[in-house]
């Protein structure tokens, strides 16, 4: 849940350029573009590595089956944009107490699986690779399992075991506040990287054959992750900080470490993280825009998806006043772009942060996901290369990671 903290802040100020798209000679007529879409779409398996909307089922109540007006992620939506796999985020906050964020996390497993059992002519559970193309061969939606932060295992490797049993695929090893064991990338190191027992947990994810995502944790370590895993490690919901200074985003030599791993970054599509002009006027809100945020946040309370919403409104309503300028959609295709020339195409991804983060306008929800395949052809991308950034690179990672897993738990 990339922008979960900082969501408000985010929709008070925002500055961006609009991007423009250099058009070639030989770039295809939009006929042609829409035509090589559809045709990838047949072919392709989209997925996306993070997903908040776990939040809406806990404090909503929130069913998947119908369209629904508001959010980014329902079923209508998802086969309208050619969506078929989604990690659902299991996240808490970092600062609530601990019993209560294993609590909280248990329950949104829970309802996670619970929206599979209702829905099982659309959704299927999917914890290998294989079931996610077992999912696409059905017509279903695979619907996987993300943890995001290390906080919510308590310490407790037997607990990380028992998420594992119950479906979780990847942990993110902090959120947005350093764990016991790992600094994050927006607190004041504590632990100088990874802990000793933090290397253990990378260990028995690997053993567990769940991934390990760098996604939010601090560069040190990042570099510790890496050095103590065996399998690849995925950067669940990044983008690259060459184009936008954020700090959970991965610099290029970060990038390029991860591509040596095999791993895969896999583009966040929150603003605050794809404009630089846009985290830039965030730290410049004007008294009256952080007001708005503190009262839209006071009377959502502890409700998370409250708040989400409730960030796009103000978005939305400061840019009809002319207040918040545009972020196009294409910057998400431009740190595709970076990330491609930086690491290969093989180790990029999607990673939306849907029902999680402000957007960018054309990219309102999963229904516009196909915009992206659209936006690659135009950008000269191959059809075999845009198939790999949707999911193939993502579905070879979880295959790997799970040939590890095979290996250590033959060698205890």
């Amino acid at each position: 849940m990339s922008a979960k903290l900082c969501v408000a802040a985010a929709v008070v100020s925002a500055l961006a350029f609009p991007i423009v798209v250099q058009v070639s000679s030989a770039q295809e007529s939009g006929s042609k573009v829409s035509a090589r879409a559809r045709s990838i779409r047949a072919h392709a398996i989209a997925v996306d590595t993070h997903d908040d909307t776990p939040q809406r089922m806990l404090f909503e109540n929130f069913d998947l089956a119908h369209r629904d007006p508001t959010g980014n992620i329902d079923i209508p939506r998802m086969r309208q944009g050619g969506l078929d796999a989604i990690f659902m985020s299991i996240w808490t906050p970092g600062t609530i107490p601990a019993q209560l964020a294993v609590e909280r996390a248990l329950k949104m497993i829970d309802l996670v699986r619970e929206q599979v059992t209702k829905h099982p002519s659309d959704l299927l559970l999917a914890t290998t690779a294989a079931d996610v193309r077992r999912a696409r061969k059905e017509n279903k939606i695979a619907v996987l399992m993300g943890m995001e932060g290390g906080h919510m295992i308590n310490d407790d490797l037997d607990l990380l075991r028992k998420y594992a049993a119950l479906g979780v695929r990847y942990l993110t090893l902090t959120h947005s506040v350093n764990d016991d064991w790992a600094d994050s990338s927006t607190d004041k190191p504590a632990h100088n990287g990874l802990t000793p027992f933090g290397r253990q947990v990378v260990t028995e994810l690997n053993r567990l054959g769940v991934m390990v995502d760098i996604s939010h944790v601090s560069d040190k370590t990042f570099a510790d992750a890496l050095e103590t895993t065996r399998a690849p490690v995925i950067a669940s919901h990044s983008s690259c900080r060459a184009l936008c200074s954020a700090p959970r985003n991965m610099t290029d030599d970060m990038m390029r470490a991860l591509a040596k791993n095999g791993g895969v970054i896999q583009i966040n599509f929150h603003v605050g993280f794809l404009s630089q002009e846009y985290a830039d006027a965030a730290k410049a809100a004007s008294p009256a825009q952080r007001e708005r945020a503190a009262e839209m946040e006071k009377k959502c309370g502890d409700n998370e998806a409250c708040k989400v919403l409730g960030g796009q409104r103000l978005s939305d309503e400061a840019t009809a006043r002319g207040e918040l300028p545009v972020v196009s959609y294409q910057r998400i295709v431009d740190h595709i772009d970076h990330a491609v020339k930086v690491a290969g195409v093989d180790h990029v991804g999607l990673g939306s942060d849907f029902d999680g983060s402000v957007l960018p306008r054309g990219m309102e929800d999963v229904s516009h996901y196909g915009r992206i395949t659209e936006e690659l052809i135009r950008r000269g991308y191959s059809d075999a290369d845009i198939e790999k950034i949707l999911g193939g690179n993502t579905l070879r990672v979880m295959a790997e990671v799970e040939r590890v897993s095979r290996e250590m738990q033959k060698s205890r």
